[in-house]
């Protein structure tokens, strides 16, 4: 211990008594850790293999807290440190702790270490345990742990692999694989296989090889599962042993040594390996509590059953079957295995087999047996088993027996089903269908048809063979010798046993085309075809419906079925119908008379497209239409219920829809209001499933001649009938139209002595006698007329020729003084120079009305001597005047002008002089008709010339203008189409 002097009289230093508590203090707690903590002592090392697990051993006094330190010896490497509590075994009085290694303990040496801890103070490390391994040199084979083990599905695996001394190490496979592995000592090494699938039968094969690809060792490994069973359960069968039974739910892929061991109420026992899930155990005696143990390498299971003897009995199997066969019922008898059974109430259930079918009969009584079979088939080969259970407490059925056979007698077969077909002139034929082998009841011989009526003497008989189920018959002859209506048709059957009751049919001789009945539409469903009708009170025993091909119509393949009375519904089913084939169901009463039809149904089983297109398409042209006409497509080709018909044009290869029939009985179209050029149609008939491939027919359209031809004769006829009506107001106006083509020319009347010799007229034009040629800008120059310029003063006697003849009923006439005007500018009046200027004054004022000119190509030349004592002179192409002779009449009349020519008249509009001539009419038209001579010839030159009394037309120019008028003709026209219209006169 340190020394302290203190000296009283010296200051004390604070640090220095703080650090000296401090020291003082740590010295006391290692003094008292020292005191406390122990060194582990004793340790010892036990070790399980299998489970690869280490327990160790030692003492430590009251501590419980220790640090153990496990190493692989020969690499020095830590495979487990860790800080653990571990409390003192009251048995042993040691500590003990266990540690399970993932490598196997055997791999190689472990040193083990133990301290003691408390808190933070540990005390020294315990002497080192060393657990040997298999690595050591002085064994130095190869070696391989675990050698064989069993291991569930899906567990992890650890193994390791010892060279043999000398050797260096390769790889280990586990199967075909492959594996990692770790180094644990100089020749040790480890390999983990991880999720293990189930292994084969034999297990699977962990190999170890050296670096020369040689094997060195292996292991074999089996992966399974642990026992799995249920549904356990005891039961007697002869009412004294017990068999116990479960089932194997899945198998645990463990055989042999590996594979389950059995313990029942603590009886060990093994069971051959079989595939059978289900397995079973005899005990001798029953008891009342029964418990099932399973075991194997991988774990066990463990189940319980509790019941009464009587609640759990299974009988066996009935045993040598025997029977008594008749034509309806047998008697089946057995035996039983067991004389218990003999005061057993069982309960028994009898399986019938027969054609296929299976029927099951039930049958109780006291150690029952024996069993009678009733409603048995004559003639038919049966097979029958027998099961039976406890009638009380009934728990399950047992086994059924082996099966018997047996065949039951024949007797008369039953009567044929028969029909009749008839064809429309007494020929026919009688079918029956074949019998079964129920109906037959026996082996058949034959059949027998027989024909007759029944109030007549008359009787046919045929004996058929037993393959022949139809005959042909024609009773013409008996239609014509029998009085009776009807004729008996009767077929009875024979077998080895004897002959049937007879099956008959009345047939009507009178037979009518007739059909009342209208055709309904039958409907095909999952079941069939689906009939429905009312009740008949008539029909007594029973209704018959006949259905055969509807493109059959001679001695047709018909079937047939009957229905009771009761009935007004049913569903036929046949294998014989086929998709796209029309049938005709027939309903029939059966009573005592013939049969009488009382429904028609048609139908299909399945409708199809039509297979062929409509017959005959045709087209016609009519006017600007086409006609389609086309025929009805076969029965047999249809297919299905037509709907209509669909009407095609083909622009191209595009089909466009023109018009869809509705009505399945059109054939015809018309496609109206077409052009002319080259078209093509397709017609197609259509049914529920679709339209058939289509008809096609082309045809070019030609211009319509019997429209040019009424367009000709409408025409002809507009032309006749405008003829007739101008011919009719031509009739109607004939005066006016003489008058205006035709008038009457008068003579003119002139005061005067006019009959001396013709000689130059010398008119002397008076002052007072002016008329001037005005031209007004607003003339129309296709119209010609006179401007008339008024005289200042009358004659110089004051009076006008009121004393002439004048035509009142012609236009008002135009009054102007002859006298010869130049086109010229006016000049002084000349003197007078002759006689016949003088004689003209008398003349000198003159009513001139200006007519329609006519259309004859002559001139009308005026005469001064009527008698034509003179000499007829022709008129100038162009009169005038000259100054010392008698001028030529002109009237005073503005001359045409052409269109283009609006100027002052030119300067010299007249030819030279000629010679003086008579009176010349105001006319430009040529002479073109021959003159002839007398009166015949001023006939006809007066032809078409203008009138100058009373006309209302002005003359035409004189001949220089002819020209002129031949360009405008339409003028004259205009103006009499004027007059035509506004004249009121006829």
């Amino acid at each position: 211990m340190p020394h302290l002097s203190v000296n009283p009289s010296s200051k004390p230093n604070c640090s220095t008594v703080w650090l000296i508590s401090v020291l003082l203090g740590l010295l006391a707690v290692h003094t008292n850790a020292n005191d406390v903590l122990t060194v582990p002592q004793q340790v010892s090392l036990s070790t399980n293999m299998d489970s690869q697990q280490l327990s160790i051993s030692w003492l430590a006094g009251a501590a419980t807290t220790f640090d153990l330190m496990i190493l692989r010896t020969e690499l020095n490497e830590s495979v487990f440190y860790e800080t653990v509590s571990v409390m003192v075994s009251q048995l042993s009085g040691r500590h003990e702790w266990n540690w399970t290694s993932v490598e196997p303990l055997q791999c190689t040496s472990l040193s083990i270490k133990i301290r003691s801890r408390e808190g933070q103070s540990t005390s020294e490390w315990s002497n080192t345990e060393i657990l040997q391994g298999s690595d050591l040199p002085s064994e130095e084979k190869c070696q391989m742990f675990p050698p064989d083990r069993v291991v569930p599905v899906g567990a992890n695996t650890t193994f390791c692999c010892i060279v043999k001394e000398g050797k260096q190490f390769g790889t280990i496979n586990y199967g075909n694989t492959v594996m990692n592995t770790t180094r644990l000592s100089r020749r040790s090494y480890a390999t983990t296989v991880v999720n293990q699938g189930l292994s084969g039968s034999s297990g699977t094969n962990l190999v170890c090889y050296n670096s020369f690809k040689e094997i060195e060792i292996g292991a074999v490994v089996f992966v399974g599962y642990p026992p799995l069973p249920s549904d356990f359960l005891c039961e007697t069968h002869d009412l004294t042993s017990a068999v116990c039974l479960w089932n194997e739910r899945r198998n645990t892929n463990l055989y042999k040594t590996r594979g389950s061991r059995y313990m029942l109420n603590n009886r060990t026992f093994t069971l051959s390996w079989s595939r059978n899930p289900k397995k079973e155990y005899r005990v001798d005696h029953w008891e009342v509590n029964w418990t099932l143990v399973v075991v194997n390498p991988l774990g066990q299971y463990s189940l319980t059953d509790s019941a009464e003897l009587s609640h759990r009995v299974t009988p066996v199997a009935p045993e040598n079957l025997t029977s008594v066969a008749h034509a309806t019922n047998a008697t089946v008898l057995w035996q039983w295995k067991y004389d218990g059974y003999s005061s057993l109430a069982l309960v028994c259930q009898v399986e019938l087999t027969s054609q296929g079918y299976k029927t099951n009969h039930t049958f109780s009584g006291v150690g029952l047996r024996a069993v009678v079979l009733p409603d048995l088939y004559p003639y038919e080969d049966y097979s029958v088993q027998v099961r039976c259970g406890a009638q009380q407490n009934f728990w399950k059925w047992g086994s059924w027996s082996e099966t018997m056979s047996f065949k039951t007698s024949s007797i008369v077969p039953e009567a044929p089903d028969m029909w009749v077909w008839m064809n429309k002139d007494y020929t026919g034929q009688v079918i029956w269908k074949p019998l079964t082998g129920r109906q037959s009841r026996g082996l058949m011989t034959g059949y027998e048809v027989t024909l007759w009526s029944p109030g007549e003497s008359l009787q046919h008989t045929e004996i058929l063979p037993p393959d022949t189920f139809a005959v042909p018959v024609n009773l013409t002859q008996m239609a014509t010798a029998s009085s009776d209506n009807m004729v008996m048709a009767t077929v009875t059957a024979k077998n080895t046993e004897g002959v049937s009751l007879p099956a008959s049919v009345l047939i009507p001789l009178r037979l009518t085309d007739a059909d009342p009945r209208a055709v309904s539409q039958a409907v095909y469903t999952d079941s069939g075809f689906s009939l429905f009708w009312q009740s008949d009170v008539n029909t007594t025993c029973s209704y018959v419906i006949e259905w055969h091909n509807a493109s059959c119509k001679w001695n047709c393949p018909v079937d047939w079925i009957k229905v009771a009375p009761g009935n007004t519904n049913v569903s036929i089913e046949s294998a014989n119908f086929q998709p796209g084939v029309r049938y005709n169901f027939s309903l029939y009463s059966s009573s005592s008379e013939a049969p009488e039809l009382l429904q028609r149904w048609q139908g299909y089983m399945q409708e199809l497209v039509p297979s062929s297109p409509v017959l005959s398409l045709l087209t016609t042209q009519e006017d600007s239409d086409i006609l389609l006409t086309w025929g009805q497509i076969p029965l047999v080709s249809r297919r299905g219920f037509l709907l209509g018909y669909n009407i095609y044009i083909s622009s191209g290869s595009q089909l466009t829809l023109l018009a869809n029939l509705s009505d399945p009985g059109s054939r015809s179209y018309t496609v109206n209001g077409l052009s002319e050029g080259s078209y093509k149609f397709t017609v197609k008939a259509y049914t529920s499933a679709g339209e058939d491939t289509g008809a096609t027919a082309s045809i070019m359209l030609e211009p319509f001649t019997d429209w040019l031809i009424l367009e000709i004769l409408a025409s002809l006829g507009v032309t006749a009938l405008f003829l007739v009506i101008v011919t009719f107001l031509c009739y109607k106006k004939r005066k006016w139209v003489k008058k205006a083509f035709y008038p009457d020319i008068p003579e003119p009347k002139l005061p005067g002595d006019w009959s001396r010799s013709q000689a130059p007229l010398d008119v002397k034009p008076p002052h007072h006698s002016l008329v001037h040629m005005v031209e007004r800008p607003e003339w129309d120059s296709s119209k010609e007329a006179l401007v008339v310029i008024p005289e200042e003063d009358e004659d110089e006697d004051g009076q006008g020729i009121g004393d002439e003849l004048v035509d009142t009923d012609e236009p008002t006439s135009l009054r102007y003084y002859n006298q010869v005007v130049d086109e010229r500018p006016i000049r002084p009046r000349y003197p007078d120079s002759s006689d016949s200027s003088a004689s003209s004054l008398d003349s000198a004022r003159t009513d001139v009305t200006y007519t329609g000119i006519q259309t004859s190509g002559s001139s009308f030349v005026f005469q001064l001597d009527p008698q034509g004592s003179s000499e007829g002179h022709q008129p100038q192409a162009d009169p005038s005047f000259c100054a010392g002779g008698g001028g030529g009449y002109r009237p005073q009349m503005q001359s045409r002008v052409p269109s283009d020519d609006t100027g002052p008249a030119s300067p010299n509009p007249f030819p030279e002089p000629q010679a003086a001539s008579g009176y010349k009419p105001q006319s430009s038209w040529q002479m073109d008709s021959p003159v002839d001579d007398g009166e015949g010839r001023s006939r006809a030159s007066s032809l078409g010339s203008p009138t100058s009394i009373a006309s209302t037309q002005f003359l035409l120019p004189d001949g220089e203008d002819h020209t002129e008028e031949k360009r405008q003709p339409s003028s004259s026209a205009a103006t009499w189409l004027t007059n035509l219209l506004s004249s009121t006169k006829p």
